[in-house]
């Protein structure tokens, strides 16, 4: 049997044993090619929550990483949610951990947290608010202008966010994620001197995000052609402009739906390499065994999940 063969076995094995168990599939943008064709929703973080709050299904598979399995858990405290490969973790959730919020709220009382969707389940609970790359200016916006406020993890998503709400009065912890920031400012001006007619799509996350913002200031990179956006919002950017070629600054596997919804149009990476290993563990055996085998079931303890709640449901309200 060849590969074509085996997958095409293992698709519709899939898609009989999700019939059986009356599952969803939910896939985020970085997922493998094979994954994000499989999917019953394909989305950024917020689509994909908003998603697991209105499923009827009973058993949603999250392909994505741990914290968005969590997301869903605590939306769905009744539903069984599956993560294929508990190793599909985040390097951006594990740079705060709870009690180093704990601290944080401590040395500033009173102030508004607004905690990033790529967080732990416990970190949430200690937050006022959830947001993600696409609302977490609106987010912040909605919050009165005399509230200190507490950024955390991402520290270039927040100064993405602070350079546009204006907000002096925010704190951003030090976090990244450790592929995003990978993606420098001088490849992202290396590959725009090769594509000088393409627009460039940068995601807020990104080590190049701070220096765009700086150069488009500067007169540097065109203003017009110029975009920082969340994955959601680069999808629906490039669909929709007549531009023919673009510079993609994320995580890379988002090319691949880029590349099908407008298979006319050209998408060039700013940084080839980035590319989450988190993201790419989870492969068709892994999403087959865990509808099989209930592999592997995410909870939230009860307590938390309810704190939680609410700094989520506030996310998924706005935007």
């Amino acid at each position: 049997m060849s590969v074509t063969e085996m997958k095409s076995s293992l698709v519709e094995e899939i898609k009989e044993w999700k019939r059986k168990r009356n599952a969803i599939l939910l896939a985020h943008n970085y997922q493998l090619p094979e994954i994000q064709d499989i999917a019953d929703v394909l989305g950024d973080s917020l689509a994909l929550a908003r998603a697991a709050g209105n499923t009827s299904a009973d058993v949603i598979v999250f392909c994505g990483v741990h914290f968005m399995a969590e997301t869903a858990a605590i939306l769905n405290p009744e539903k069984t949610v599956l993560l294929p490969d508990l190793e599909a973790g985040c390097s951006l959730a594990d740079s705060i951990t709870v009690d180093q919020l704990r601290e944080w709220k401590a040395e500033h009382p009173g102030a508004v947290v607004v905690a990033y969707v790529n967080t732990t389940a416990e970190v949430k609970a200690e937050s006022d608010y959830c947001c993600t790359s696409s609302n977490a200016v609106e987010i912040v916006r909605s919050i009165p202008e005399d509230k200190e406020i507490l950024f955390l993890p991402d520290m270039f998503l927040g100064s993405f966010v602070k350079n546009e709400t204006g907000r002096e009065n925010m704190h951003i912890w030090l976090g990244e994620c450790h592929v995003h920031a990978g993606i420098a400012s001088h490849q992202v001006e290396g590959v725009l001197t090769q594509h000088p007619e393409a627009e460039l799509l940068v995601h807020p996350e990104c080590g190049c995000s701070t220096s765009s913002m700086y150069l488009v200031s500067e007169g540097v990179l065109p203003a017009e052609k110029t975009h920082i956006l969340s994955t959601g919002n680069m999808l629906k950017h490039s669909k929709n402009s007549d531009a023919e070629e673009f510079i993609v600054a994320t995580e890379v596997g988002i090319i691949h739906q880029m590349q099908k919804q407008n298979p006319e149009k050209r998408f060039v990476p700013a940084n080839p390499e980035a590319v989450c290993p988190f993201m790419k563990m989870i492969t068709l055996e892994k999403v087959l065994a865990a509808l099989k085998e209930n592999k592997h079931i995410i909870t939230v303890p009860a307590d938390t999940a309810e704190r939680a709640k609410l700094a989520i449901k506030r996310m998924v309200s706005i935007g």
